[in-house]
């Protein structure tokens, strides 16, 4: 039987958005006449983004819990309640075969009430840290697909399978496309150029430090591809095309801004880390602190410990910086090792994997 239906549900950020959206695309190869629905929260990018795929998606009334005390957690127990109630009238006009989460607020009730109906579900955690949400539905799921080690602190061991997140396809040979990625941003071959990257909808600290550095970054023979993100765009679009910079809301061929990076600044988001691992160039991570359980600054560390990458925390930008900056260009071989290593930690076969695993709950079924 390929006639299968298919529900997957993440969002929230991108990180959750595109591995569904990448999973949903394999198992489309694998079965051409399966059934899939997306289930994301309604005023969060994926109402967008899913469409752009081409996938049909419903919205819940979700969101987090904010971690102070927000009138917003006021309305949390009747948006759960809400949320569902709307899982289970999806899920039985649906009747899936399978539930796919890959995180995020919206996935928690829908994975639920599958689970519930005795419907297989299967998460996939980016992080090397789980967020609420993963942690709840882990003792339901079937099958939990990781990216990182030691996860059986939080989920029952014999549901582990390492796979690692999935990730766009066209990242996964960058090193050709070198040249004709620098002719595609009009960059100059005789000077290093740097890719920032700070999320979707940005990252405020790091703009304010690109934008403080733009004289030093001059004197270090630098170019800049800075997606500075949604929110920062008209602040910083001035800087467009001054000093060898180029300012971007967002970067959306992503293949040839890698292709054409020597080292890259990124936060250090699950999916920006598997990317980068495929990429294989020399990277500074400057974690958000402002996540869940500080899980970025985790997710760098697993990475700099195997001598792969650089971190340098919000509040050490100051002091190091520049100091750390210069130490990596002035040193080819730096720049070398890191790229080899950190490209030595990439899992590139992570969504074929996953769908291996969606494939045998389907047929045990």
């Amino acid at each position: 039987m390929s006639h299968y239906k298919i529900i997957l549900s993440g969002g929230g950020t991108g990180g959750h958005i595109y591995p569904a959206i990448a999973i949903a695309n394999e198992l489309k190869l694998r079965y051409p006449d399966a059934e899939f629905l997306f289930v994301g929260a309604k005023d969060r990018m994926e109402m967008e983004k899913v469409p752009q795929a081409g996938y049909d998606i419903e919205g819940l009334w979700i969101s987090g819990i904010q971690r102070s005390l927000a009138l917003k957690n006021l309305s949390f127990p009747f948006k759960v309640i809400s949320s569902l109630w709307k899982a289970r009238k999806i899920i039985k006009s649906f009747n899936p075969d399978i539930a796919i989460g890959t995180g995020g607020f919206a996935s928690g009730p829908l994975l639920y009430v599958a689970a519930s109906k005795k419907i297989p579900t299967l998460i996939q955690e980016q992080n090397s840290y789980p967020g609420i949400t993963n942690k709840l539905l882990a003792r339901k799921a079937k099958k939990i697909c990781v990216a990182y080690d030691d996860l059986e602190r939080f989920f029952p061991k014999k549901k582990i399978i390492k796979t690692g997140n999935p990730v766009r396809q066209d990242l996964l040979n960058v090193e050709a496309k070198i040249v004709e990625a620098k002719n595609y941003f009009n960059l100059k071959h005789g000077k290093y150029t740097l890719l920032v990257i700070g999320g979707s909808l940005g990252a405020r600290r790091i703009n304010e430090l690109i934008e403080k550095e733009l004289d030093f970054f001059d004197t270090q023979n630098v170019q800049i591809i800075w997606q500075c993100g949604k929110l920062y765009y008209q602040q910083y679009k001035i800087y467009n095309h001054t000093n060898n910079v180029q300012v971007y809301e967002f970067l959306n061929d992503m293949g040839s801004a890698y292709a054409a990076a020597d080292i890259i600044i990124s936060r250090a988001g699950a999916s920006s880390v598997s990317e980068l691992c495929i990429v294989g160039k020399p990277v500074i991570f400057i974690p958000s602190p402002n996540v869940a359980e500080d899980h970025q600054t985790k997710n760098a560390m697993a990475i700099v410990n195997a001598n792969a990458a650089m971190i340098i925390k919000e509040e050490d930008l100051e002091v190091d910086f520049e100091n750390k900056f210069s130490q990596l260009i002035a040193s080819q071989e730096k720049q070398k090792e890191l790229g080899k290593n950190i490209k030595k930690l990439a899992l590139v076969n992570a969504t074929k994997d996953i769908a291996d695993e969606v494939e045998k709950l389907l047929k045990r079924k």
